[in-house]
Order: structure tokens, then C-alpha cells, then sequence
């Protein structure tokens, strides 16, 4: 795609027939689809990027996993039994799966990818903690034996975000998340192609021919992940207005988040449906980085609950229009069973500068440097950390802003060094609702130092909880447990939440089989 036709104006573009180009030759069998964020890594437990993650389930698959109601379903697994007054789990693979490399899937392979998972993932941590034993009993059945019940246990294989637990060969498995792998060697139903990988630009995928889908309807992740197009492109154009006129133009297929602004545009346009696939929406954060001054005294953080205005966050990327966003969230977001109000006045007073500065003072803020991370190339995070920027320094914080493209952002919160080493103090992150709708997955509510999500926290009274709420017998009890959670989250502030909203998606009149829960390029159709 030559850069020179992405550039026409939106007026010229909304007034361009279809191209009928695409219906024809290798263009008919290629989706051209445009993602939130560019493909970083290959490596899916390199990092949390929703980017990284839509390449994950391109290539892999996971042992189970949600469907469009968020039903846990078998994928790569055939089954399980459990044994044992559920101490012991046995799970059996399905028939005649096989790698990119035309080998089999084994036990083995789920049994290394387990463990490579849980070193990472928040709830594998804890079924980690919690596993005696787990071991391949034959090619395709495995088991786990656990000290403690797990009741979450398919939930956690299944989960879809934020380390998914794909399936790798073994010997990728073995290899410490903490260095990624560079080659991939997938399980899921298409290939990447390595050579033609152009950093910050494209990422090509072609269909595996070998694959054998689950032999269940398609349903996000809990059925049939079907290859019909052979090839897939994933196309990362920083400027939405551009990626907005090469929609019209018929240049991509599929763009997964619309900007705001250019909804309206997308809408007029005969050619596109613009919808909400994703409907669990977006909850942004201000993350501190707790290993270092001046974020690593509690009362530092707290002082700034006198001054974030989660309306502000919110407006600056959706406007005015209250049906795309929400502010007053606390802990879990609005559609979480957990969601509730306790301690919510600390967010929904009014907002005042100078109460915050003063509580600064009495903190013993000493003018310390603190370090924003920035992302210029992500829309929605630029924009978010240039009114956070400025809601520091009016709050009293000598902030500065660290500008960089996104991949950058990525390798640099991973760092644990002081922000004059190449660290940081603060960054705005976001995480779709189905990676926060409980304290088992939600990875800002993770307390245990330096295993926890960046930022690091320490919180003996959220790990207290989080474990309470494991055990609680019921949704009554998990709700009420839910309240202590978030009011122990506004003592301890392992972070501030900044507002709920809600993206859509959008793409060419002509492609079919969307799968509603995340919006990723599987099971579509060109008519």
C-alpha cells in the first residue's frame, strides 16, 4: 500500500465508489485490517499490548476459551474430568491438532505452556501457588493436582486477554519470559510471515493449512476459529483521519477502533457499518511505579484523589456525549457484579488543586522529577497522558512528559531502574472490562511486589482479599468482599482510575461473520 494513496481527503474518499479491485484477483483473498496498536512483539508473554495479544490469537490457540456470551468452552482441549473433590484435574487434548511445523500438539507442549503462562499471568500465579503437581500422562491427557481448590481453573486457561495461556511448542515453552522468543511457531489457524514484518507499518499473517478448528459453531473464542481469508494484514497507520479515508477507499477492511471524531463520518458512508463488538469498553488508569520516589510514599499518591477529574479524561478523548463514557468508576468497571460506591466521594467531590498541593506538602513531596511515559502514535493515550501531564504539575508535581512511539512505552514501564536510569514515575494504561471484572483477573489489584503488574505495588491487605475472594462462597459474598477491595484500594492507591468508555468498531459493508467480544479478524468473510 503506497503511503501517497492513504493521504486523499475524507470528502474525496466519502464519495469513492467501492473499489472493485478488492472483489478481484489476490485481493479478494487477503483482509487488510487495522489494529489499535501496532504488533510490538511476537513473543505473547513479552507484554500486556491488546496489539500483541490480537497477534496471539492469530497464531495460537488456547486451551479453552470464552464464546460471544463469555461462556468458557473447550478449544484446543477435548475435555476434562475432575477427581478428587476437585483436588485433581485431567484434561485430553483433541485429535490431530498440529503446530505451524507439522508437529503434533502434545501434552507436553500445554504442560511447558502452563508453566511458562503462570510465571506471569495473575491468576496463574496464583494456581501455581496452589498446584502439588502437574505432568503429562500421555500424548494428548495431562493433569494437575492441586494443594488447594481452584475454582477458577478453566476461566484462567481461558482467559482471552492480558497473557492469554497459548499453547506453544515445548521447546518455546521453555524459554524465560523475561527474553522473549523472536521466531513463531504457532498453534492457531494462521502463520506469521516473518519476512515480510515491517516495524511500526504491517504484520502479515497466511493461513495454515494443516489446521484442524474446533468442531463447534464459531463463537469468538469458544468455537471454530475458521481461516477464510488466505492472508490477513494487519496495517498500523498512526493518523486516524488517514486510516478513516482508507476505510472509505475500500485500502483496508477493518479498523478496530474508531476514533471518536470520525464516527459520525464512518456512519454516513454507504459502504461501512460502524458497531460496538467490544462492549465490556475501555477503563483508562494513572499506574504508578511504586519502587521509586516520590510514588512510592502512599500519601503522595492519595493526594492526587483531591484533584484527577475522571470527567476531564473522558471528554478529552470522547467529547461531551455521556452514551460513550462513564466517570465515577471505582475499582471494577460498571458492568462488573462487583462494581460499587464505596469511598466513591474521594473521585466525585469536587476536584480542587490546591487541597492536593497541600497534601503534597504534608506528605513530604520534595520536588522530586516525575517521569510521564508518552505515547505520541496511540490516540486515546496521547491525548490521556497530555491531560494528565498538565493535571500534575497544577497539581504540584514536577512532572515531565517522556515522549516516545508505543513500542517504546512498552519496553521502558518493563523496567524496574530509577526514571533517571531509563525507568519512570507514571503512565496513563488501559484495559478492556473482561480483564477487570474481578479481583482474580484484574492485574492493577495485584499487591505482591515485584511479581505484580508494572508499577509494582506492595499491598498486603488487597493480596489479603484477593485470596478472601477466591474462597467466598457466593456472589453475595464476593460482593461485599468487592467493597473492603475498593476501599482498600483508596487507601493504598496502587493506582487511580481515570473513567470508563466505550469504542467502536468499524468495516467494509461487504465482510460477514464479526464475533461479538473482541474485535479480532477470525471467522470473517468477504461476499
Amino acid at each position: 500500500m503506497r503511503r501517497r494513496t492513504l493521504l486523499s481527503g475524507l470528502a474525496v474518499a466519502a464519495a469513492a465508489p467501492s473499489m472493485p479491485a478488492l472483489a478481484q484477483g489476490a485481493a479478494a483473498h487477503t483482509l487488510r485490517f487495522m489494529p489499535q496498536a501496532d504488533v510490538t512483539a511476537v513473543d505473547p508473554m513479552s507484554t500486556t499490548s491488546y496489539g500483541v495479544r490480537n497477534h496471539g490469537h492469530m497464531c495460537w490457540d488456547t486451551l479453552y476459551g470464552p464464546d460471544e456470551n463469555l461462556v468458557i468452552r473447550p478449544q484446543l482441549a477435548e475435555g476434562h474430568v475432575v477427581e478428587d473433590d476437585g483436588l485433581r484435574w485431567v484434561f485430553t487434548l483433541r485429535e490431530g491438532i498440529r503446530f505451524h511445523d507439522n508437529e503434533r500438539i502434545r501434552a507436553q507442549d500445554a504442560v511447558a505452556s502452563i508453566q511458562r503462562w503462570w510465571q506471569r499471568d495473575t491468576l496463574g500465579q496464583t494456581l501455581r501457588e496452589r498446584t502439588a503437581e502437574i505432568r503429562a500422562l500421555d500424548d494428548r491427557r495431562f493433569e494437575i493436582r492441586l494443594r488447594q481448590k481452584f475454582g477458577p481453573m478453566l476461566e484462567a486457561l481461558g482467559k482471552p486477554s492480558s497473557y492469554p495461556c497459548f499453547i506453544y511448542p515445548e521447546r518455546f515453552a521453555t524459554v524465560d519470559p523475561a527474553r522473549p522468543f523472536t521466531e513463531v511457531v504457532g498453534s492457531g489457524p494462521y502463520r506469521f510471515v516473518a519476512a515480510e514484518r515491517l516495524s511500526g507499518a504491517r504484520a502479515v499473517y497466511s493461513k495454515f493449512e494443516g489446521y484442524v478448528p474446533n468442531p463447534n459453531a464459531p463463537s469468538l473464542l469458544g468455537g471454530a476459529k475458521l481461516a477464510h481469508f488466505e492472508r490477513v494484514e494487519f496495517t498500523w497507520i498512526p493518523d486516524a483521519a488517514t486510516v478513516a479515508a482508507a476505510l472509505q477507499s475500500g485500502e483496508i477492511d477493518m479498523y478496530e477502533q474508531v476514533a471518536p471524531d470520525l464516527r459520525p463520518i464512518l456512519r454516513r458512508h454507504r459502504d461501512i457499518i460502524v458497531d460496538r463488538v467490544d462492549t465490556g469498553g475501555l477503563v483508562a488508569h494513572l499506574r504508578f511505579n511504586h519502587l521509586h520516589p516520590p510514588f512510592d510514599n502512599p500519601a503522595i499518591r492519595r493526594a492526587l484523589l483531591h484533584s484527577i477529574n475522571q470527567a476531564d479524561f473522558m471528554t478529552s478523548i470522547m467529547g461531551n456525549d455521556r452514551s460513550l463514557w462513564s466517570d465515577g468508576i471505582g475499582a471494577f468497571p460498571a458492568a462488573s457484579p462487583l462494581a460499587n460506591d464505596e469511598g466513591i466521594g474521594v473521585l466525585t467531590s469536587p476536584r480542587s488543586f490546591d487541597r492536593a498541593r497541600a497534601a503534597l506538602r504534608e506528605a513530604g513531596y520534595a520536588n522530586e522529577p516525575v517521569t510521564v511515559l508518552h505515547p505520541t502514535d496511540v490516540v486515546n493515550n496521547n491525548t490521556m497522558t497530555t491531560v494528565l501531564t498538565d493535571a500534575l504539575k497544577r497539581s504540584g508535581l514536577n512532572a515531565e512528559s517522556a515522549t516516545s512511539d508505543w513500542g517504546t512505552v512498552l519496553q521502558r514501564r518493563a523496567r524496574q531502574e530509577p526514571p533517571g536510569q531509563g525507568g519512570w514515575n507514571a503512565l496513563v494504561v488501559l484495559f478492556g472490562g473482561v480483564d477487570l471484572n474481578n479481583p482474580g483477573v484484574h492485574p492493577l489489584l495485584r499487591g505482591n511486589g515485584r511479581q505484580a503488574w508494572f508499577g509494582w505495588p506492595t499491598s498486603p491487605t488487597l493480596e489479603a482479599l484477593r485470596e478472601e475472594w477466591l474462597g467466598a462462597a457466593d456472589l453475595d459474598a464476593q460482593k461485599a468482599i468487592g467493597r473492603r477491595i475498593q476501599a482498600a484500594l483508596w487507601q493504598d492507591v496502587p493506582y487511580i482510575p481515570l473513567g470508563q468508555y466505550f469504542i467502536d468498531a468499524a468495516w467494509r459493508r461487504n465482510i460477514s461473520g464479526i464475533q461479538k467480544g473482541l474485535t479480532l479478524p477470525l471467522n470473517l468473510r468477504r461476499s
